[in-house]
């Protein structure tokens, strides 16, 4: 139909009866995102399961390109599958997904994939799923 259409997904391991398996899921339930001329926003209404608009404020609600861009390079550049890194406590740190993408932190603990993670700019420990964000290593220059 000529819409540019964008269904953030998320990729979520889920059990069946004999195994786990990883599935994509949308991020948003029952939300698609559309880029549309005012003048075409009538057309959409062919597709079947489509309902509405959402509105705010009394107007179809609008999402900038910034943001949409943002979640697309989020999801786009991790793969969210299973993690089997380690990391020791006291290690450097760079979130590289999600929220707090490019903070710099220091390791409190490690318990399987969850993080603890101490932000030193703001002062905060923080927990981090490693099969929801990526984390990766700094390197620390060694003394001579």
């Amino acid at each position: 139909m000529g819409f540019e259409v964008f269904c953030p997904v998320k990729k979520t391991r889920r059990r069946w009866s004999d195994r786990w398996k990883w599935v994509e899921e949308p991020l948003f339930n029952s939300y698609i995102f559309l880029r549309i001329e005012d003048h075409r926003r009538e057309e959409v209404f062919v597709v079947p399961g489509l309902v509405r608009y959402l509105f705010w404020l009394g107007k179809p609600a609008r999402v900038r390109d910034q943001e949409i861009q943002v979640l697309q390079n989020w999801l786009g550049e991790y793969a969210h599958e299973a993690i089997s890194m380690r990391f020791i406590a006291e290690e450097r740190v760079r979130i590289r997904s999600g929220v707090l993408m490019d903070a710099e932190a220091r390791v409190v603990t490690q318990k399987g994939n969850k993080l603890k993670l101490f932000l030193e700019g703001l002062g905060a420990e923080v927990t981090v799923d490693l099969q929801q964000n990526q984390v990766e290593k700094i390197d620390t220059p060694k003394p001579h």
